[in-house]
């Protein structure tokens, strides 16, 4: 009776087996004369491709290969972050004072305590003054210190290269940090034969500005570029070339911005800045000093973790995901915190997830470094370990993640297609290198995890990036 029974169960599910079998064969071949194309004669492309579902592979090429992850490497990070700071973990910047309050006189002075904040702004520089405020404190008799002993003093991860300074994308690094450790720069055009109009964002004397600028005609044409002497390792900011007449400050097309050496004294000076313009009077100069020990603590300004991995992955910002990679190394081994103590995380989930961690490169958290290596398959298996070993973290990590035509790195991409809204990807761009992993929800309503890796290539990303949306659409469209 038994053998009868189970003789009905193979021929009942044998057409359905039969039927999945064909749709996958059907998606490969779609997916194999995507990528039979000429671009891919002398470019590297490795894929891996999952059904969370129904827990099936889709499509796999090159999965095993050695690749630079460029911003997919912050999805490694993520996860260790998650899984070793936790999800209800916040960043800390403290506020102290030494000495005593007496009036409106701080008989002292005032400690900020880098805490790795990788998103602290402006705004919140304003928030600690209306602390001073609060306390009635109108003049502050010594000085204003950053104490920083949480990290080490590198400022850049190991393998980012040289000619990435003044980029943005290439932040100095500090336990204390402000406006992405970086200044925006507007440009307008004034009276034709004058300089143009510069103006910093935030408005500080913490840099110079060397404006060989010339403003000509309207109709001419616009030449000029926006740089910091980096090699002279000054925050002097140079702007020369022509300028066309007419320009507005507040267009997007006309704003460039630059990193800034020395995040720390950067913070320092505008929260000096904005204690005098709100009536604040500091006696003293700004130093790096750290806690004595015997300091009155004021006040913390906090950013929980969702925050920051939502900025980092949906702008796919270096700084977050090195800031997470120190306060990791912070809470493992103390101060002071180093990379290669947080990226030791890394290298343990990689572990966790099946694979020798002496196989691969792991050099930094942003995958700014052209050191780090990984593979398709390994991206493929942490984005699964996420979904079937972490459930309770899975939805706060899969949010972080860019959507198609809707925000973030992916919001130009995909627009009027079927993965428009459903893809939930990382993008990685470095020179030559073009990579999208994550998940999309294909139209029978499953949950594909992928990874698609392109690298090696001279031509804008754009081409790239055409393959990449084509295969995510097919995805979409998969049923």
């Amino acid at each position: 009776m038994k053998r009868i029974s189970s003789l009905i169960l193979i021929i009942f599910l044998f057409p359905i087996l039969l039927h999945s079998q064909s749709k996958i064969q059907n998606l490969e071949s779609k997916i194999s004369q995507v990528i039979d194309d000429t671009f891919f004669e002398r470019t590297l492309i490795a894929l891996d491709i999952f059904d969370l579902t129904d827990s099936i592979h889709l499509f796999r090429k090159n999965e095993k290969l050695l690749l630079h992850p460029a911003s997919n490497m912050k999805i490694l990070t993520s996860i260790a972050g998650l899984l070793n700071l936790g999800k209800d973990y916040k960043f800390c910047t403290d506020l102290y004072h030494s000495g005593i309050i007496e009036g409106e006189i701080l008989y002292g002075d005032l400690f900020i305590v880098g805490g790795f904040d990788p998103d602290f702004k402006t705004d919140d520089i304003d928030s600690l003054v209306h602390i001073i405020q609060s306390l009635g404190i109108k003049n502050i008799n010594g000085g204003i210190y950053a104490d920083v002993s949480k990290k080490d003093s590198l400022y850049w991860g190991k393998g980012w290269m040289w000619d990435d300074d003044p980029d943005p994308s290439a932040p100095y690094l500090s336990a204390l940090n402000i406006n992405d450790n970086s200044i925006e720069v507007f440009i307008e055009g004034s009276k034709t034969g004058s300089p143009a109009e510069i103006t910093f964002i935030p408005r500080t004397d913490f840099v110079q500005l060397v404006n060989k600028t010339k403003t000509v005609s309207s109709n001419d044409v616009d030449s000029f570029t926006v740089t910091r002497d980096w090699v002279n390792q000054t925050n002097q900011i140079i702007v020369e070339g022509q300028v066309k007449s007419g320009r507005i400050v507040d267009s997007t097309s006309y704003k460039e911005k630059v990193n800034i050496l020395y995040p720390e004294k950067y913070f320092l000076t505008l929260f000096k800045e904005h204690l005098i313009y709100n009536g604040i009077n500091v006696q003293k100069d700004i130093y790096v000093k750290s806690l004595a020990g015997n300091e009155v603590y004021l006040s913390s300004i906090t950013r929980s973790i969702d925050t920051v991995l939502s900025y980092q992955n949906k702008e796919s910002d270096n700084l977050n995901a090195e800031m997470i990679i120190y306060a990791i190394a912070f809470k493992d081994s103390g101060a002071p915190a180093n990379s290669e103590n947080g990226l030791a995380s890394v290298r343990r989930l990689l572990d966790t997830l099946g694979f020798d961690p002496e196989n691969f490169s792991v050099s930094d958290g942003s995958g700014v470094s052209h050191y780090n290596l990984l593979s398709a398959e390994l991206i493929l298996e942490s984005l699964k370990y996420m979904y079937f070993k972490q459930k309770n973290l899975f939805k706060l990590f899969y949010d972080s993640f860019p959507v198609a035509g809707i925000d973030g790195t992916l919001k130009k991409r995909m627009k009027n297609t079927s993965a428009y809204g459903n893809v939930h990807a990382k993008t990685g761009t470095i020179k030559g290198i073009s990579n999208l992993s994550g998940y999309v929800t294909s139209k029978n309503n499953h949950l594909i995890a992928f990874s698609i890796l392109i690298q090696n290539f001279v031509e804008d990303y754009s081409t790239a990036r055409k393959f990449q949306d084509k295969i995510c659409e097919m995805l979409a469209e998969y049923e």
